[in-house]
């Protein structure tokens, strides 16, 4: 394995492992009762994942350029795949742990208001020690407490289709690539076919179901156990999401290979 694609598996886990992680800032947002706080304080992450995102991209495409083999290419885009679900479990399983710390920081970060001072913080002894206690495990109980009569269906559908398919959609045009280097360009500007979809669920369905129960968390008309449990549904159907990629991203390369030669 080159050393280009041991980075770019790298780059994918962390991005995988963070948007596993999102799932948790509602969860201490109402716990919190800070929403803008943990969104403001979380979106340090998200600049972590789309710098790592804007790396994965190019790095992943030279490598396709320079390598011809369909079978070589289609085994380490599964391996990539494989890795971001394998990130997204690792991601369910130090969510306890990621909850305490984040719950920490948006406590740290309303009372100075600065997100460097927050950073500088966070690498300080005090910091670092507060870390390191708050590492622990997963209570079997917070699995057998779902009920899972109370978890909504449709959205984890939804959830697990929007998340399928853009994990594929994110590397089907760079192998479509390979599949028509006539056509390379053309293929990955078409990353929006793949992923428009997918954008519509989660715009539509999945944010305004999500943003709605987080209010009702704080009017009190739902339960914070019953919003648990929904989370706790969201991060399963993002992991059987994931590696249900694995089955569409040489459907969705062709699909996008179909659109280059006729527009």
């Amino acid at each position: 394995m080159s050393e280009r694609i041991l980075f770019v598996l790298i780059l994918n886990f962390i991005i995988s492992l963070i948007g596993t992680l999102s799932y948790s800032v509602r969860l201490v947002g109402v716990r919190t009762g800070k929403i803008a706080a943990s969104a403001a304080v979380f979106n340090i992450l998200m600049l972590v994942s789309r710098v790592a995102a804007g790396l994965q991209g190019p790095l992943l495409t030279k490598f396709v350029e320079s390598n011809s083999s369909s079978r070589d290419l289609i085994n380490i885009f599964n391996n990539i795949i494989i890795v971001s679900g394998l990130a997204a479990i690792f991601g369910a399983f130090f969510m306890p742990t990621f909850q305490k710390i984040f719950y920490k920081a948006v406590d740290h970060f309303s009372i100075e208001k600065s997100i460097p001072r927050l950073i500088i913080h966070s690498f300080s002894k005090n910091g670092i020690r507060y870390m390191k206690d708050s590492i622990g495990i997963p209570v079997k109980e917070s699995l057998t407490s779902v009920n899972i009569r109370k978890l909504p269906k449709r959205i984890l559908i939804y959830n697990f289709i929007s998340i399928a398919i853009i994990t594929a959609g994110g590397f089907a045009p760079i192998y479509a690539g390979s599949m028509a280097p006539d056509l390379r360009s053309t293929c990955i500007s078409l990353s929006s076919i793949i992923n428009g979809f997918a954008t519509i669920l989660s715009i539509i369905f999945i944010d305004p179901y999500l943003s709605i129960m987080t209010d009702e968390v704080l009017d009190k008309k739902c339960s914070l156990e019953d919003f648990r449990s929904c989370i706790i549904g969201m991060v399963g159907s993002k992991v059987i999401g994931t590696f249900a990629a694995l089955l569409l991203l040489v459907p969705a390369s062709y699909l996008i290979v179909f659109v280059a030669k006729i527009i």
